[in-house]
């Protein structure tokens, strides 16, 4: 990404002015996402969970949409049933439906539904279809 050093805290999206061009391969092959797998071997992240927000969105969403924090009994993932259902939230009301597809993991989460999103992830990076 671009760094300028003037950025302020913002919704990533699908076609995101600040992705220098090797960005958008290394995105498009979702390798961006490699370094998280050291987080996992440390035991702060999961594989599969709500996925983890940038601070200041937490405490914006918090005061907006109700039981937002409820999405923080796990353990961040790198991916989650909210992100092969749905794509980027770009504002509040976007938000609110990934927060309700992480509430439905929370309530159903078991070893067959962590093997559906992992067959769902691999699908996407391998296809490039999928939640975007």
């Amino acid at each position: 990404m671009i760094c300028t050093g003037e950025e302020t805290e913002a919704f990533a999206q699908a076609d995101d002015g600040r992705i220098t061009r090797v960005g958008r391969v290394i995105r498009m092959l979702r390798i961006d996402e490699l370094p998280q797998y050291i987080n996992v071997i440390r035991g702060e992240m999961s594989l599969i969970g709500p996925r983890p927000e940038q601070p200041s969105f937490v405490e914006q969403f918090d005061e907006l949409i109700p039981f937002y924090s409820y999405r923080h009994v796990l353990k961040p993932g790198i991916t989650g049933w909210a992100q092969v259902r749905s794509g980027y939230a770009a504002d509040v009301d976007e938000t609110q439906i990934k927060i309700e597809h992480d509430f439905y993991y929370i309530k159903n989460a078991s070893f067959a539904l962590d093997i559906y999103i992992i067959f769902l992830t691999v699908k996407t990076m391998l296809t490039g279809y999928g939640a975007r």
